[in-house]
């Protein structure tokens, strides 16, 4: 009958097990910093959506339905998003001179792994001068 020798102070296995510990929290952050940037994403596609409406208004007050022509041009510069998700209003009394205010919201959720951190609702708004 043979014994083996065992060394305590062996440090074989030791990185292995660090990486195993370290590793799930590493993902997290990545799928997080991923998340986020898709929101973010969406935002600057909002914002865009929103500022194309506005000089739309802003320079539609003569056609027949300026709020129309405002709300479809939000809608037509929006990019990837979803239209059944995103919400563009524009509203003014489209006198020359006068204010157009184009609001636009479009919801977000951010997910890690099946949990939902973060969700609601990004929004932004943009007024101009009618001409």
């Amino acid at each position: 009958m043979t014994f083996e020798k065992h060394n305590i102070k062996s440090e074989r296995g030791q990185t292995m097990t660090e990486f195993a510990m370290v590793l799930p929290l590493l993902v997290v952050l990545l799928f997080g910093v991923i998340q986020f940037g898709i929101a973010f994403n969406n935002y600057v596609a909002l914002t865009d959506a929103v500022r194309a409406a506005s000089r739309k208004g802003a320079v539609s007050r003569e056609s027949g339905n300026p709020v129309s022509a405002c709300t479809q041009a939000g809608y037509n510069a929006a990019g990837d998003l979803k239209t059944a998700k995103l919400k563009v209003t524009c509203s003014s009394s489209w006198q020359p001179g006068a204010d157009v205010t184009v609001t636009g919201t479009y919801p977000y959720s951010i997910n890690l792994l099946g949990w939902v951190v973060k969700k609601g609702d990004l929004k932004t708004q943009i007024k101009e001068r009618v001409e």
